[in-house]
């Protein structure tokens, strides 16, 4: 398997330092509102690489971390009179629920920056001992010049990034291009006691705290995307290496493209966002996730709801592969199609391609079927090819009473379309479809169905 490094912008084979267990962390969120679709988007990508790996043999270690103090926190929990403990916890109930809904496998941990003081304020002392950091009227800062290496992972020069730094009001800096380890407490904020005096720890010292913890001195894989290579990722090397000696700290930094609405990147700062939950109310879990997947993992992907609502035909094929059939004619071959997905999956997570092998062989299902040919074997590749990208297309059981209901929506939207109130109509088509209903519109009127 080869996998893309950021540090070294290439291709190169891909195994764990140990040879059987991959170290891989990925930085997770700040709990300060609804996860968004492009959360959804980042860690479906690296849930797959995970499900891959574990295909491949590996037993996979997946640290994932919470931010959970920060200044938007502090901000947010303000704005709606809650503490900011209380805030935090809900906005990560409201992520496990979103993900797991999504079929994201979850970590094997996920560290609180709150409960990792103690060990972050370890590795900050380790770091002024070292002469890589200094304090400066109760915070703490990193000396950026005395790390040489900075800069190899965004490929910046370190002269260029100093030229254009700035200190902001209220920052006691050394220099410019020097990034706080340890914030000094203001009035009214939530501090943690500290050789400094209270305060509470920077962005960027909690994920290096955290991978040292629980993953050891060197990584196989560090995730995250695009947007975090300049300045975290890059300050976690800083502070991760002088404070360990071991270079590099993370053997492979795997990062992926960022999910824009228009031309703008999604993010929660610009507010134009769609949450998971607002996602997952009008589509399926499996709709959205092969959306995401069929672009490789380190393009820009551009949202819109066409896009997604075009994924259910796909499924729609899929699922009809499935179909028990009680042929038995000359059996489908499926080693070629897993030869192509493998093939595709090895060159970098080449997800795209590797759908591309499972819809021939669902095509040559289809035709296998008409020519009296039994399929059970073609049938097991799609389904084992499925589950390695998080697509569940066995049809789930249902309880039937519910069908009553599902007749009075059905009917209901055929009374709003004949009165033009389309906008109404299509809402719930999208709330039956979200709940696995897939509807077909003839001449001859409107059929329904689970599996869509």
């Amino acid at each position: 398997m080869k996998l893309y490094d950021t540090r070294t912008a290439q291709k190169q084979e891909f195994a764990p330092l140990d040879g059987a267990a991959v170290r891989m962390y990925v930085c997770g969120i700040t709990p300060y509102s609804e996860s968004h679709i492009g959360h959804a988007m980042s860690y479906i990508y690296f849930d797959v690489l995970r499900r891959y790996l574990q295909h491949l043999g590996y037993r996979v270690r997946h640290i994932q971390n919470f931010t959970d103090i920060d200044d938007k926190i502090i901000a947010r929990a303000k704005q709606q009179g809650i503490g900011t403990v209380q805030l935090a916890q809900k906005y990560i109930a409201d992520y496990y629920e979103v993900m797991d809904r999504l079929g994201i496998l979850r970590a094997d941990v996920y560290p609180l920056a709150t409960v990792e003081i103690p060990y972050i304020i370890d590795v900050i002392e380790d770091l002024v001992e070292k002469n890589f950091a200094y304090a400066s009227e109760g915070d703490v800062y990193y000396r950026v010049e005395h790390f040489r290496p900075y800069g190899a992972l965004s490929h910046r020069k370190l002269d260029e990034m100093l030229a254009g730094a700035r200190v902001d009001p209220g920052e006691k800096k050394e220099s410019p291009g020097d990034f706080a380890l340890w914030k000094a407490s203001k009035a009214g904020e939530p501090f943690w006691p500290s050789p400094w005096g209270p305060g509470r720890p920077g962005w960027h010292i909690e994920c290096s705290a955290m991978s040292l913890r629980y993953l050891g001195t060197q990584i196989d894989i560090h995730g995250g995307g695009q947007d975090l290579i300049f300045p975290h990722h890059e300050n976690e090397i800083a502070q991760t290496e002088a404070f360990t000696g071991v270079a590099p700290f993370a053997r492979f930094w795997a990062h992926n493209g960022l999910l824009t609405l228009g031309e703008q990147k999604m993010s929660k700062s610009l507010g134009n966002l769609i949450t998971c939950r607002d996602a997952l109310d009008r589509y399926t879990p499996e709709a959205l996730r092969l959306f995401f997947l069929s672009s490789h993992y380190r393009s820009p992907l551009a949202y819109s709801e066409e896009n997604v609502t075009a994924q259910n035909r796909a499924l729609d094929r899929l699922r009809g592969a499935l179909e028990p059939t009680q042929d038995t004619g000359a059996e489908v071959d499926a080693a070629p199609f897993r030869r192509r997905f493998t093939d595709a999956m090895d060159n970098d997570l080449n997800t795209p391609q590797a759908l591309a092998a499972m819809f021939d062989l669902t095509s040559e299902i289809y035709r296998a079927r008409l020519a009296g040919q039994a399929v059970a074997a073609g049938q097991a590749g799609l389904i084992e090819m499925a589950d390695i990208l998080g697509l569940h297309l066995r049809p789930a059981k249902r309880d039937a009473s519910a069908d009553p209901f599902i007749e009075i929506l059905v009917e209901l939207r055929k009374e709003l379309r004949t009165s033009q109130q389309f906008t109404l109509a299509d809402g719930v088509r999208q709330k039956l479809q979200a709940l696995g209903v897939v509807l077909e519109d003839s001449a001859q009127g409107t059929k329904w169905k689970f599996g869509g």
